[in-house]
């Protein structure tokens, strides 16, 4: 929860809401998130928290009586103590085990395997978040006899669209991406798409991560003779984001490693089409209404743009993408894992 603009801050923003209004109609006490000294979870009532104290290393009053910790991450920490003693189940959601599909170095593979497996070993259940992350946990990993559920991620409500006085506005027809500016992110191989559309422009929005990457990315618009068209405004609004997925032309996803993809379920939610890599689990999220990059040449992009924009035109799919996007629903995934914390009691 240290960082707002991630997708695990809004995963844990969203499920805790979620799972806690089902709560409240069971009239059963609410799901508690144990949060970093700064608040970060605004929109939840005061009781739903327990903020992290120095004095929590020595003493932790909130894991009395506590049945179920739910450890949100699998390159995070899990806080109770596993031991015979303890009375407190673990379950742990695995997002992703993206480090295999990055190219990163072996060794790095090596060390975030290890540190997964140890959380693994401390848990009594597993949840991953797409069913490509369960095959991948299960190939790369050991987790014994402990279930091992796939919780897709569901879709919140998204904020009233409106831009603000600062917000950068488009004035011509635009293409829209979403997500943190890194190598894995892989937004470079859009930018020749500027060229093959010079009627376009491109808004990549995110935090940037590597600015290395994102220098490449400036450097290679300008080389292209497209700088002018590409803007990267850095992270945006809730309600700026919405803004940009309603009017935008078309999303554009063409990441290396996924463990699901929620910016492609909250720009199917407005029945645009979607560009994704066919990567990871994007072909999980996407389905058969969305249009896959199966190559990162830019003629073989231009093509799969042009195909997909006539096919989105002609054949009027904006409701079967809706569709799509409503099956990954929050509430649904709230009610899974309501049935998991109640199988650990």
């Amino acid at each position: 929860m240290k960082f707002p603009n991630s997708g695990l801050y809004h995963y844990c923003l969203n499920m805790s809401l979620e799972v806690n209004k089902l709560l409240e109609k069971r009239q059963q006490p609410p799901l508690r998130m144990y949060l970093p000294p700064r608040k970060y979870l605004q929109k939840a009532p005061e009781n739903h928290h327990i903020i992290e104290k120095k004095w929590h290393k020595l003493w932790k009053p909130f894991l009395v009586g506590c049945r179920v910790w739910h450890a949100p991450f699998q390159s995070g920490r899990i806080i109770p103590r596993k031991d015979r003693s303890s009375s407190t189940n673990v379950l742990l959601t695995v997002h992703d085990l993206n480090v295999l599909h990055e190219g990163k170095p072996r060794e790095e593979q090596l060390r975030s395997l290890a540190h997964t497996q140890t959380l693994i070993d401390r848990s009594d259940a597993i949840v991953c978040i797409s069913e490509f992350t369960r095959n991948d946990l299960l190939q790369h990993c050991e987790v014994g006899n402990k279930p091992v559920y796939v919780i897709h991620n569901g879709l919140h409500q998204v904020a009233t669209p409106g831009l603000n006085h600062k917000s950068y506005r488009p004035s011509r027809p635009f293409l829209f991406g979403l997500g943190y500016l890194n190598a894995k992110k892989n937004y470079h191989v859009l930018i020749p798409l500027l060229q093959h559309n010079p009627e376009l422009e491109m808004i990549i929005a995110g935090h940037f991560d590597e600015p290395d990457y994102v220098a490449q990315m400036k450097a290679l618009a300008e080389q292209l003779g497209v700088r002018d068209r590409l803007h990267l405004p850095g992270p945006v609004l809730e309600e700026e984001k919405s803004w940009y997925l309603k009017n935008c032309l078309a999303f554009l996803h063409p990441s290396l490693a996924e463990g699901f993809g929620l910016p492609v379920v909250e720009a199917m939610s407005f029945g645009k089409p979607v560009f994704l890599s066919d990567r990871t689990s994007l072909p999980e999220v996407g389905g058969d209404v969305a249009f896959y990059f199966s190559s990162f040449e830019a003629e073989a992009m231009q093509q799969v743009f042009q195909a997909g924009m006539n096919q989105y035109t002609t054949q009027a799919l904006e409701q079967q993408i809706r569709q799509r996007a409503n099956f990954f629903s929050l509430e649904k995934s709230a009610e899974k894992y309501l049935e998991v914390y109640e199988s650990l009691f």
